[in-house]
């Protein structure tokens, strides 16, 4: 596919979204019968097993000196955030995670000027913010009710948009150069077989054995990781390296609109402020993609 073309860059955003708007009810299906820590080192373990062919063929191809850039990214693109989300989960509706999650481009855009000397071009600081607009106009008119929410439990995916944002700063700023399946194989090789190791000390064996709902939940949690870790990884680096940073981070503002999306397959209603909130996360994200 060529990422230097346009429509082809908000198609590939797009499945991305549709793909991640998926992950958090997929989540929830894990949740049920394994603990927030054992379906974060499931995902990742069952995603590290996933790449380790790709990891294997290109580890010798990868100068070293991108090595660290690469531990970077494993620890802080996948690894923290996959902990801080299902241990978010356990207290917050997927409503409130979905709006939290869209501080990601905010935080790319600040720490990309802050930690990586990035240029902030007005266009991409209008667009962010008027893609958080309509982020956070989407998702509480499909209801928030604070009451039932631990909100301390929020700043678990506050924490992991940072992390997200340092990833994708790093993949722009040091990883260019490397290929999309390479950056995600061979971060994947650094928190594998920590998070391997760390599920077989948790009651992961024990649960397994017991509980007879246990195959389909690592069936959702296998989803997961192929589908909501692996391959949309592997796209997300794509659109990183032929893109800007914060275009590839808008992402998450889409993720409330898959949400809603699925709400209306169901048979929910869609009403004319979603709509236009829909219209005004697409302005915001034009504005982020005008210029790289």
């Amino acid at each position: 596919m060529d990422l230097s073309n346009k429509i082809v860059q908000w198609a590939m955003l797009i499945l991305l979204g549709f793909i991640w708007g998926s992950s958090f009810i997929l989540m929830k299906k894990g949740l049920l019968v394994y603990s927030h820590d054992e379906v974060a080192a499931l995902r990742i373990s069952i995603s590290y097993l996933c790449l380790l062919p790709f990891s294997i063929y290109y580890l010798r191809k990868i100068p070293k000196k991108n090595f660290k850039h690469l531990i970077i990214v494993g620890v802080f693109g996948s690894g923290i955030p996959a902990f801080l989300f299902t241990i978010a989960e356990t207290q917050l509706t997927s409503s409130l995670a979905g709006m939290l999650n869209s501080l990601t481009p905010f935080f790319t855009l600040i720490l990309g000027a802050l930690l990586f000397k990035v240029t902030i071009k007005k266009e991409k600081t209008l667009g962010v913010i008027i893609g958080l607009i309509g982020a956070v106009v989407l998702v509480v008119s499909n209801g928030i009710d604070f009451s039932n929410n631990q909100l301390s439990y929020s700043f678990f995916i506050v924490a992991a948009t940072i992390c997200y944002a340092i990833s994708v700063n790093t993949i722009k700023k040091h990883l260019q150069d490397v290929h999309s399946v390479a950056i995600t194989s061979i971060s994947f090789l650094f928190i594998g077989i920590p998070a391997i190791l760390y599920l077989f000390t948790t009651d992961f064996l024990t649960t397994t054995t017991s509980n007879p709902n246990a195959s389909l939940s690592i069936f959702y949690i296998a989803i997961l990781a192929i589908f909501g870790t692996v391959i949309s990884i592997i796209i997300f680096n794509n659109i990183i390296k032929h893109t800007s940073a914060v275009f590839a981070s808008t992402v998450t503002y889409l993720i409330p609109i898959f949400a809603i999306g699925w709400g209306v397959f169901d048979g929910e209603a869609i009403h004319l402020i979603q709509l236009i909130a829909i219209f005004i996360i697409l302005i915001g994200i034009y504005f982020i993609n005008k210029i790289k």
